[in-house]
């Protein structure tokens, strides 16, 4: 659990420190490197309790007695730890050695004071070990004493009065009494009491019974006190040393992570990456470690990614399910997994640190704060535009996609230009979009570069190739997609020919955004009736003249269709 707690730490926080961060990869690389050594370890952790949150019950007054007995079977499981880190010569490992603290005057103090097998709680007897507390002994031998003359009672008073199936009982409301049967209520002697009728016995006390019964309830209450007295000064010597506990924890719980993350690494070919505090994003055949988990009957295609120099923005274009998405996550997790201190999926990784990662990935509605997916989309834009640095990497997926496509197209290509052209801004930037719009960015931004995910189409099938190659993608393939979900086949045809009557009317118009027409026309371009229409000087004929060209347009127009 102190692991889990800690990589979850890691994950949250990763660090900025170059140093830091090569603290924590020599210390994975020294378990990586011996993997016999490496298994020792984990085995001997598998059997630790969590010693943190042991330290912190303790200290918030808030232990029960099993609390205790859990944190010395941890102590005691310590000093193997520290033999098995005393065989490394690594001085990465020894650092962590150096915070290990067997904790020696604890764990003798919980060795003498706890029972093994204490109750629950504090409301019960027993959690004091016998031989700690002079005074608590006393109590429990008085106890001991009392209860050992009331359990012989019955065999005496059997013997005194004669009565064979006299009994001695308990319960809460009259306490220890004596039973007898009704035939028997002769026999009973006189200093006898009676103290409840029953339908076929009596039940009697003696004053000599009732003192004996006291000094059971007494001690046994008086018991319950001073275990509890002495519980919490056990507790608050504990809670004294905290520090050195906590110390101790975090060690073992460091011990944890990066022999899980060396684990982890050895098993699935990740590599050390090679930091620095300039801006390098270089990363060949890097992998996504979520992604490649799940298809374990399949290869997962690793991909590269390298800045050039002068290079800021990436704008990936491709078809849908291509994998722009998982390349996107998988940079940024690598990045990320590096600055954490972890070995990354890759063959090779240079990267400059970053300061943050920015993300704008996925679409959902907060219908709770009132806001659509388009306004959830832009507030957190706006938030990455408003606080990246030169230094941040920002990750753009399908940025304007939650409005019109001409919105979608204006509002993606000033992100860009923003990025690319502020002046403390500036930051790494790869941008998957399905707008071809934006790869004539390169032309105008001389930092920005075009990448694409490969397709091949074989025999009319589309196959993607889940690799990213230079330059724009040329089709969006969103047809294909649409028949791989399970469109019905009438659905897909007809998209079809839709699909080819806006390619051919496209092709009538301008492909440059900036000035781009933004309506189709009615007509073709070349059509001979539209040539007549514009040819036609209004002015300069009658009323009657012109409801004769529309007749005679009407019946040619009418009659070509029909045609």
């Amino acid at each position: 659990p102190m692991g889990r707690r800690l990589l979850h730490q890691w994950l949250g926080n990763p660090l900025l420190d170059l140093d830091r961060i090569e603290g924590r990869l020599d210390q994975v690389e020294a378990f990586h490197e011996d993997g016999v050594w490496r298994a020792e370890i984990r085995s001997a952790l598998k059997a630790y309790g969590d010693l943190e949150r042991l330290t912190n019950r303790i200290s918030a007054g808030v232990a029960k007695p099993g609390d205790l007995v859990a944190m010395q079977a941890f102590l005691e499981k310590i000093p193997q730890i520290e033999g098995i880190l005393q065989h490394s010569e690594q001085k990465a490992i020894k650092g962590i050695a150096t915070g290990i603290d067997v904790c020696e005057d604890i764990f003798d103090l919980l060795q003498r004071s706890i029972s093994e097998d204490p109750p629950a709680t504090l409301g019960k007897t027993g959690v004091i070990r016998p031989g700690f507390s002079e005074r608590l002994d006393d109590l429990v031998e008085s106890s001991r004493g009392a209860r050992d003359w009331i359990a012989n009672l019955e065999s005496i008073e059997r013997e005194r009065s004669g009565i064979k199936n006299l009994k001695v009982g308990y319960n809460k409301v009259f306490g220890y009494y004596i039973e007898v049967t009704k035939a028997n209520s002769e026999r009973v002697p006189e200093d006898y009491i009676r103290k409840q009728t029953l339908v076929n016995a009596e039940r009697y006390i003696t004053p000599e019974m009732k003192e004996y019964e006291s000094q059971v309830l007494t001690a046994e209450e008086q018991i319950r006190e001073v275990e509890k007295e002495i519980f919490h000064e056990i507790c608050a010597q504990i809670a004294g040393q905290a520090a050195r506990l906590l110390k101790t924890a975090r060690a073992i719980g460091r011990l944890d992570v990066v022999s899980t993350l060396a684990e982890v690494a050895a098993h699935r070919g990740f590599i050390r990456p090679d930091l620095s505090v300039g801006d390098a994003l270089d990363i060949q055949d890097g992998r996504h470690p979520v992604v490649e988990e799940l298809i374990p009957g399949k290869r997962f295609i690793p991909n590269d990614i390298q800045f050039e120099d002068g290079e800021r923005i990436r704008v990936i274009t491709g078809p849908n399910m291509s994998g722009k998405s998982t390349y996107l996550r998988q940079v940024a997790l690598i990045v990320l997994m590096a600055q954490m201190g972890s070995f990354v999926p890759a063959q090779h990784a240079r990267l400059g640190i970053v300061d943050r990662i920015f993300t704008r990935i996925g679409a959902q509605d907060e219908i709770h704060a009132g806001q659509s997916t388009f306004m959830v989309e832009m507030v957190e834009m706006a938030n990455i535009l408003h606080n990246a640095s030169n230094r941040s990497l920002v990750i753009l997926d399908e940025v304007g996609r939650g409005t019109s496509t001409y919105d979608g197209v204006a509002i993606a290509w000033a992100v860009v230009e923003y990025l690319h052209n502020h002046p403390k801004l500036r930051a790494r930037t790869l941008f998957a979009t399905h707008y071809h719009e934006l790869t004539r960015l390169s032309e105008f931004l001389p930092g920005v570069r075009n990448y694409n995910v490969a397709v091949s189409e074989e025999g009319g099938k589309v196959v993607f190739l889940h690799k990213i190659s230079p330059g724009g993608a040329d089709k969006s393939y969103g047809i294909h997609v649409a028949e791989l979900a399970g469109m019905p086949r009438p659905v897909i045809n007809r998209a079809q020919e839709i699909l080819a009557q806006f390619e051919a009317a496209s092709d009538q118009t301008s492909d440059d955004p900036q000035v781009a027409t933004k309506q189709l026309h009615l007509f073709s371009e070349a059509d001979p009736l539209l040539e007549e229409i514009r040819a036609l000087d209004l002015n300069s004929i009658s009323p009657l003249e012109a409801l004769n060209r529309l007749y005679e347009w009407q019946q040619r127009f009418g009659r070509e269709n029909n045609e």
